[in-house]
């Protein structure tokens, strides 16, 4: 019996529906793996088709164009190793999602998924069928067990592998960016090789997909649970890993262990690589924003800067009469600083007009929300009208506590195509921003530096609808705010659970009565990176019409 094993293990980027380039892909990572002398060649979950799909899989069309294209890999892959490559499967009339070993040219074995996430972004009890509990695939004379992404995450699948025959476990995986989240799955995983024993290979994948970003953070545990190597996270990359058979039977090979980098710089590239990927994938080469002097513009600037280049960022400052001399010159700061494009477009005509056509109707009432929201709404207009001419991908900038309060114009500063600053509370844009000026890395196509004036950072937030306007006019100061989100929005708490943290009962009903007003605006809002395990779409989901409230 061989006594050592080589799996090359790919964390690479799919495309979702992408079923070509990913073969592609899965293809040059075999040819890898084939000059390096593997046994196997392994791809994450659902690779083939790329993931998260939705209700995409479930077209007969599509499932049926990923199996031929998975069959005609496994012919193209035919003379060297074994090639493990997530994708969907028909097994009789049952659509599972399947890890299948590819060998001889054909697909020798079709692992089906038995345990079928139903949580956060994953509906995946409505788009598959579950398998049953299976046993390992052999690889020449040496038996694996290929839990699949949520199998690791529950003992019984492994425990069947490990009593059926598997000597080691390799576990493909589809698992989103939240913050701290490798903590989670590490723990898991050490579960499941402290019941087991065996070594356990974690492979995920990369790459942003709408909301979701896959960060990869791919390792290995010998058993006892000593982590024996860690890919980097976020970066594609291909690796050898090695196994060796002893007397206690087979052991990971020591390898490279990446460093993990902390929370602020894992939420910061999440956000980065989420609008590269978005728009890379959407085929958009150019962004826009309204940049307006404050504090989540700029951010917004800086991440788009960092994720497509300085060169296809444009900065659109459009003032009106309320606009502050200091709003003027820190948005031409910014926009220095990055060397981004910067456009400056007076909406003090533009909003006349309106209100000229609007008086006959308007005859009688007071000036109030109404007007300021007009100019809101005439900066949605011009800034779609550039993205339109230009092809430039308009974004929006609105931070969690806006997003949650309703804190936001619909069809004004809400019009865009996708928000990186949707699942980031306005407390951590500032820390952000900092942290952004002191740091800088290779994955970053911006400059480094303070590309955001501290004076940006540390001024009061206002929307400058009006004359000395200040967010804290309406809402609670947004430490207080953020506090009192945090208990209602990502722990679902009660106003009594405000209370019993130290804040006020009217202040907390306040807050829960404008996050249920604005559900319908976040209905219509644009897609933003995920950064939570709590984020506004997939991750939390109520009703738009709702009269209850919380009684305590």
């Amino acid at each position: 019996m061989a006594d050592r094993f080589r799996i090359t293990c790919a964390q690479l980027n799919p495309v979702v529906g992408d079923l070509a380039g990913n073969a592609a892909k899965a293809r040059a990572a075999w040819e890898q793996g084939r000059d390096a002398g593997a046994d196997l060649v392994a791809l994450p979950e659902m690779f083939i088709t790329g993931y998260n799909c939705q209700d995409l899989v479930m077209k007969p069309a599509f499932h049926q164009a990923a199996i031929a294209e998975t069959r005609a890999l496994a012919k193209e892959c035919a003379d060297g190793p074994a090639l493990a490559v997530g994708g969907p499967w028909l097994e009789g009339v049952d659509l599972c999602n399947a890890y299948l070993i590819l060998k001889g040219g054909q697909v020798s074995a079709a692992v089906l998924k038995h345990h079928l996430p139903n949580e956060t972004v994953f509906d995946e009890m409505r788009v598959f069928d579950a398998g049953p509990l299976g046993g390992p695939y052999a690889v020449g004379n040496t038996r694996v067990g290929s839990p699949i992404c949520e199998d690791a995450w529950h003992e019984d699948v492994a425990e069947t592998l490990a009593e059926t025959g598997a000597e080691f476990l390799l576990v493909p995986n589809g698992s989103p960016y939240y913050r701290d989240k490798t903590d989670v799955r590490l723990n898991h995983m050490i579960a499941r090789v402290v019941e087991t024993g065996l070594p356990l290979i974690y492979l995920n994948m990369v790459g942003g997909q709408d909301d979701q970003v896959f960060d990869g953070g791919s390792f290995g545990l010998n058993p006892g649970g000593e982590l024996a190597l860690r890919m980097p996270v976020f970066d594609e990359v291909v690796t050898h890993v090695d196994l060796e058979r002893g007397e206690a039977g087979w052991r990971i090979v020591p390898g490279d262990i990446a460093p993990l980098p902390d929370a602020w710089e894992q939420d910061y590239r999440a956000m980065v690589e989420s609008l590269r990927d978005y728009c890379g994938k959407t085929g958009f080469g150019k962004v826009l924003l309204g940049l307006s002097g404050g504090v989540d513009s700029a951010l917004v600037a800086v991440i788009a800067a960092d994720a497509l280049g300085p060169d296809n960022v444009r900065c659109v400052m459009l003032t009106s009469e309320y606009t502050s001399a200091d709003s003027l010159g820190d948005a031409d700061a910014v926009a220095r600083a990055l060397g981004a494009r910067y456009d400056h477009v007076p909406i003090s005509a533009a909003r006349a007009a309106v209100t000229d056509t609007l008086a006959p109707l308007f005859e009688g009432t007071q000036p109030g929300l109404t007007e300021e929201n007009i100019q809101s709404r005439l900066r949605g207009l011009l800034l779609m009208a550039l993205s339109n001419k230009f092809g430039e991908m308009l974004l929006t900038t609105g931070n969690k506590s806006e997003v949650a309060v309703g804190y936001a114009t619909i069809y004004g500063d809400m019009a865009g195509g996708y928000n990186p600053l949707k699942d980031l509370y306005k407390t951590r844009v500032f820390e952000t921003c900092r942290w952004r000026n002191a740091n800088h890395r290779d994955w970053m196509k911006g400059p480094a530096g303070e590309v955001i004036p501290p004076r940006v950072i540390d001024k009061p937030p206002s929307a400058e609808l009006r004359e000395d306007q200040k967010d804290s006019d309406s809402l609670p100061d947004y430490p207080e705010l953020d506090a009192m989100l945090e208990i209602l929005v990502d722990r679902d708490g009660s106003i009594a659970d405000c209370v019993a943290a130290g804040f006020d009962a009217e202040v907390a009903r306040r807050v829960e009565r404008l996050i249920y007003l604005s559900e319908y605006k976040r209905f219509q809002s644009a897609p933003g990176t995920r950064l939570s395990p709590r984020a506004f779409w997939l991750d939390r989901r109520y009703p738009i019409v709702n009269r209850w409230r919380d009684p305590s």
